[in-house]
C-alpha cells in the first residue's frame, strides 16, 4: 500500500511539475503587453487577413482560424516560442486555442477580450 502511494505521488508530481511548463491563462490587455514587451514572444492574431489590415498588435502574425489552411499553418509554427494568441473579442482565439495545444504548442496566453479589449484601454495598434 505504501509503495502504491508513492508511485501515485511521484506521479502526481510529475502532472503537475509538467503543467508548470505549459502557461494558456487568459490575461488582461495590460498583461499581454507586458508580455509581449519580452524578446521573443509572438502575438498571433487569429482573425481575418482583412481585420489583420484594418489594425493589429505591433509585430504580429496572422492566421485566419477560418481558413481552410489554420491547422496546417498552426503546425508550421514554433513550438518552443511563446505566444500571445487574440482575435477580435476572445471567441476565435478562444477556440484556436484548442487546435495549438493540438499541434503541441502550450507557451500560450490568450488575450480574452481580444483587440476590442486592448483598443479599449487605450493601448496601440498599427494598420497599413
Amino acid at each position: 500500500m505504501a509503495r502504491q502511494f508513492g508511485l501515485l505521488s511521484v506521479a502526481a508530481g510529475a502532472l503537475i511539475a509538467g503543467a508548470g511548463a505549459a502557461s494558456a491563462a487568459d490575461v488582461t490587455p495590460a498583461e499581454a503587453a507586458r508580455l509581449l514587451a519580452r524578446p521573443g514572444v509572438i502575438a498571433l492574431d487569429v482573425r481575418t487577413p482583412q481585420e489583420f489590415d484594418a489594425g493589429r498588435l505591433a509585430g504580429a502574425v496572422n492566421i485566419d482560424y477560418r481558413a481552410a489552411d489554420f491547422a496546417s499553418a498552426v503546425a508550421r509554427l514554433d513550438p518552443d516560442a511563446q505566444y500571445v494568441l487574440y482575435c477580435r473579442s476572445g471567441r476565435r482565439s478562444a477556440g484556436a486555442l484548442a487546435v495549438l495545444r493540438k499541434a503541441g504548442i502550450n507557451k500560450v496566453d490568450h488575450l480574452a477580450t481580444g483587440i476590442l479589449g486592448w483598443r479599449a484601454v487605450g493601448l496601440p495598434v498599427v494598420d497599413d
